[in-house]
């Protein structure tokens, strides 16, 4: 079908007509704008696993603060940055990124000092400007954070400041982030003025303990919002808002299959969605078409989320085999029982497979089943059909490649 009319962007934020589910975490969200735009200091943390459609969220509550609350949203990626230095720099360069804000142009008068133009620009397009503030004064801007906050709102006009600082990853575990998290908290209730800052961290709940560990005052801060899994009936809705914004109906079976695989993860949603688009010739979707979509979806994912993630830190061949067995022995079965694993494997397998279950466990690809005893559950189908394709390649190596699978509608 077109290209250009796929609703489905599995590397962007949801497009708000698509936006499904979360109601009472919107609510919680933009009730903490809404305290922050009448003068309250709100700090929230976001968790949820990957692809579970934290930025999206963030996304959505981001406009609707611009839009409801004359508040100054910025979503501030954090990636690799590891130092608070780094942080402020990424956040105020975040801030003179923002040229389509109606506030830009006080941000740029109100840093003045403290810009330099990037080296290199593109005709026809907006210089691009830099935080240039020198490191020996960046623990004074750490220090009077809410101060310079206070009046930067002040010149620009805005009600309030929504901070949203996203993948801290790379900065959870360092102590002066948290400590710094903390003091700037502090100084704010002791200086008995208040800010009109709603503050969000989004990250992963081992990131939030992280932060607990270097400073375990920092964990009564937050406000926590954690992310949850579609239901099967959200992950359906989806999935007919999505066809249907393109005026394309799906039996109920489909979308029942369609969920079955998305596991409830918006971004698998997507990329199911896009690969069933492309494999579809035309509107009328057939159940044909859906089972090549969700082979070839579970491909890109393994490629994209589950080789990197498990398949890399599983160096050792027997434990990759292990992973094999289960998956060609229950192919598209989510809970494997311990025992029968055992038999089907070699005596150097049984001796490896303990360290196997708790590696597995850490890496999050395996948890234990708590209504089987010595019961073991993979997170969702998408990743069991991924692990059986790869054993049945493993299998076929030299070998002319088969024809794939089709997964069942059998649990």
């Amino acid at each position: 079908m077109n290209h250009e009319a796929n609703p489905f962007k599995p590397e962007q934020p949801a497009p708000i007509e698509l936006f499904t589910g979360r109601r009472s975490e919107l609510e919680r969200l933009n009730g903490m704008v809404k305290a922050a735009a009448l003068g309250n200091l709100k700090v929230g943390f976001i968790s949820g696993e990957r692809g579970i459609g934290k930025t999206s969220l963030v996304s959505l509550v981001r406009r609707a603060a611009e839009h409801n609350h004359n508040a100054m949203g910025a979503y501030v990626s954090l990636g690799e940055v590891q130092t608070l230095n780094g942080m402020l720099r990424q956040t105020f360069n975040t801030l003179l990124d923002d040229v389509d804000k109606p506030w830009h142009k006080q941000i740029l008068e109100f840093f003045k000092n403290h810009i330099k133009k990037a080296e290199v620009g593109l005709p026809g397009l907006p210089v691009k400007m830099e935080f240039s503030m020198p490191e020996q004064d960046m623990s004074h801007l750490a220090s009077n954070f809410a101060p310079v906050i206070q009046k930067l709102l002040d010149d620009s006009e805005k009600k309030s400041l929504l901070l949203i600082l996203d993948d801290i990853n790379g900065i959870a575990s360092n102590k002066t982030f948290a400590h710094w998290i903390k003091s700037t908290v502090d100084r704010i209730a002791v200086s008995g003025k208040n800010l009109p800052l709603c503050l969000l961290f989004v990250g992963f709940e081992e990131q939030r303990q992280e932060l607990g560990k270097n400073n375990p005052s920092v964990l009564r801060i937050f406000d926590l919002i954690n992310i949850e899994p579609w239901s099967p009936e959200e992950t359906s809705d989806f999935y007919k808002k999505a066809f249907g914004s393109r005026k394309i109906e799906l039996k109920n079976s489909d979308l029942k299959l369609l969920a079955r695989f998305t596991g409830g993860l918006p971004f698998f949603a997507h990329v199911i969605g896009d690969a069933v688009w492309r494999k579809a010739p035309n509107p009328t979707i057939t159940e044909n078409e859906i089972v090549k979509g969700i082979l070839s979806a579970a491909n890109v994912i393994g490629e994209r989320w589950i080789e990197p993630q498990i398949f890399s830190a599983l160096r050792s061949e027997r434990y990759r085999s292990i992973l094999r067995k289960i998956a060609d022995d229950a192919p598209l079965q989510l809970q494997f029982r311990r025992a029968k694993l055992e038999r089907n494997l070699t005596d150097k397998e049984k001796k490896a497979m303990d360290n196997f279950l708790r590696r597995m466990e850490k890496l999050g690809a395996l948890k234990r089943d708590p209504e089987i005893r010595g019961g073991y559950q993979f997170p969702n189908h998408l990743h069991t059909l991924y692990f059986h394709l790869e054993a049945q390649r493993a299998k076929q190596t030299a070998k002319p490649k088969n024809k794939n699978r089709r997964p069942s509608r059998s649990s």
